[in-house]
Order: C-alpha cells, then sequence, then structure tokens
C-alpha cells in the first residue's frame, strides 16, 4: 500500500540574495542547451497553444482574457517535465524522451504504471490554478462591465474604453485588483509544483513551504516575479514565438529556484516509498 507523505515539519527556506534569480536564469539556460530540442519542443508546444487560442478567441475579449490567463497560471504545470530534464541533470542521469514519457503518464519499461500520489498532488494543484484563474475572469469581467462606460466585448473596445478612456481610473483599478489576485498566486506556486514531483509532501505543504519562501525574501522574489512577467510579454511580444525560448527557460530556471530556496534533504523522495 503507497505511503502517505509523511507528518513531519517542513525545513525552514534559505535567504538568498536579490540578485540569485538572475543566477537561476543563468543555469535554467545552461540546462535548455544542454537538454536540446526537447526543452525547445515544450516552447515550441505552448507557442502553438497560444496561437490556437489566439485564433478561436480574438474576436470575443473576455474568453480570450480567460483562456489566457488560465494559459498563464496553469502554465507551471506544464512545465513539470522541464523539472524533471534539469533534476536528470543534477543527478547525471539520462534526459530524453522515455523521461519526459514517465514524468507525465508514469510510464515505465514499456507500460502504463497507475498513478501515485505524486501525479495526483500535482493534478490537485493544476485544477487549483485553474480555479484561481476563472475567478480572476469572473471579478474582471464584473469589474469592467460594471465601470465602463460603453460595451467591453471584443480586445478594441477594451483598449480604447478602458486602456485609453480620457476619465476615470478604471484601467488602473482593474491592475491593481489583477495585483491583488496575482500576488498570492505567485507566492503559492514559487517552489510548490518543484517540490510536489521531487518529495513526499502534500499539496497543502507545498503551499505553506512556499509562502514562507516568499516571506523570507520578498524583495528577490519580486525580482524574479518582475522577470517571469518581464520575459513572458516578450515571448508574446513577437508573435509568441520567443515563447520557444522563454518557456524552457523559465522552466529550468524555477527547478533551480527551488533548490536554492529551500533545503529539502529531510524529506523524503517519491523514490524512497
Amino acid at each position: 500500500m503507497p505511503q502517505s507523505p509523511l507528518p513531519i515539519k517542513p525545513p525552514l527556506p534559505r535567504t538568498i540574495s536579490i540578485t540569485h534569480p538572475l543566477k537561476w536564469l543563468g543555469r535554467g539556460g545552461r540546462d535548455m542547451l544542454r537538454c536540446g530540442w526537447i526543452s525547445y519542443l515544450h516552447g515550441l508546444t505552448m507557442t502553438v497553444f497560444g496561437g490556437l487560442l489566439l485564433v478561436l478567441a480574438h474576436e470575443h475579449f473576455w474568453l480570450l482574457a480567460g483562456a489566457f490567463s488560465g494559459f498563464l497560471l496553469v502554465a507551471p504545470i506544464l512545465a513539470t517535465s522541464l523539472y524533471a530534464m534539469s533534476r536528470a541533470l543534477e543527478r547525471r542521469a539520462p534526459v530524453g524522451w522515455p523521461l519526459v514519457l514517465k514524468t507525465w503518464l508514469n510510464w515505465k519499461d514499456g507500460d502504463f504504471v497507475k498513478w501515485g500520489d505524486e501525479h495526483w498532488n500535482l493534478v490537485r494543484f493544476g485544477i487549483m490554478l485553474a480555479a484561481a484563474g476563472t475567478a480572476w475572469v469572473v471579478l474582471s469581467a464584473a469589474l469592467i462591465q460594471l465601470l465602463a462606460t460603453d460595451p467591453i466585448s471584443a480586445p478594441s473596445d477594451f483598449l480604447l474604453h478602458v486602456v485609453l478612456a480620457p476619465k476615470g481610473f478604471l484601467f488602473e483599478l482593474w491592475l491593481i485588483l489583477g495585483g491583488v489576485l496575482v500576488a498570492p498566486i505567485f507566492a503559492s506556486t514559487v517552489i510548490t509544483i518543484p517540490l510536489l514531483l521531487d518529495r513526499q509532501v502534500s499539496v497543502a505543504q507545498a503551499i505553506a513551504l512556499s509562502w514562507q519562501v516568499v516571506l523570507a525574501n520578498p524583495i528577490a522574489m519580486a525580482f524574479w516575479g518582475a522577470i517571469i512577467m518581464g520575459l513572458i510579454l516578450v515571448g508574446f511580444s513577437v508573435m509568441l514565438l520567443g515563447l520557444v525560448i522563454v518557456v524552457p527557460l523559465l522552466g529550468h530556471a524555477s527547478w533551480h529556484a527551488y533548490r536554492d530556496l529551500v533545503d529539502v534533504s529531510s524529506l523524503p523522495g517519491w523514490e524512497q516509498r
């Protein structure tokens, strides 16, 4: 019978310098180059998926906003195999297509293996992120539809009547609301997914430790969040093609962030069951 996560006290987070996120990017870039086409394939998959969303919803602002909000929030889950590849490089283990299959499908020796707690924890956390994205879109739509001077049904309407509105502070209020909602989501995800992949902890334990990490390093984590948003915007700005590089870079870098931010040596790994 599989064991449940052990009821041990999570380790305390490490304190880092504000420049550490730049080191994570450097290490992530190194891992991306070492993994080669498999890393870039993750970015290409994200690019194609984002392009499909844009094509299907470009004339419907709230559908487009919901699709991309969900896309961005669930993206850390989709990068799980990138974390697994960085972990394999760290352990001097083989990195290839079998590792990706094993990460996503619990594939072993050519057969599917019944999902264990480590996979279901990731699924549960992904559902939580999707629910958070849905809540943001609903609240955002309610705010703007109530306060906008004209109906908002297309991206051009949002640009004209919200972003470029000559009077009022609706756009600023919308940004503040987004920040209030995004900040706790970011704090809940900084190390959560790599931790769930790597160690025998529950979703609640992983989220709690992620919050401890952010509270111990508020300035460095704010800088890391700004880097993530900046790179994602760069990826979007070049017709989504930048995501081919940005997605694997941030995925691998996030693994190194996890490794630097907390010592998990006291927590059992999934292979120790």
